[in-house]
């Protein structure tokens, strides 16, 4: 595993072992986030499952989750804090 710079959290970490998901997202991801980042994604994306009991049968569930992981993933992180 090769150490790169996130461009999620800006820090110096484990990179991906292999493209995440299928498809250009996935690409993405794999090339830009790393490994801690994409597990903190995991976490969301479960919370968000439960939360909105979505049916990911169904193709708007998916269109909401995929529109959820760029936002989580690849947004530009803000000092709102």
């Amino acid at each position: 595993m090769a150490d790169f710079t996130c461009a999620r959290c800006g820090k110096s970490g484990p990179a991906l072992d292999a493209p995440p998901m299928p498809g250009p997202i996935g690409t993405r991801a794999f090339a830009s986030i790393c490994a801690t980042c994409w597990q903190d994604w995991l976490k969301h994306q479960t919370s968000l499952i439960n939360h909105y009991a979505l049916n990911l049968q169904n193709a708007d569930a998916r269109r909401f989750l995929t529109q959820q992981s760029e936002t989580f993933l690849f947004a530009a992180p803000t000092n709102d804090a």
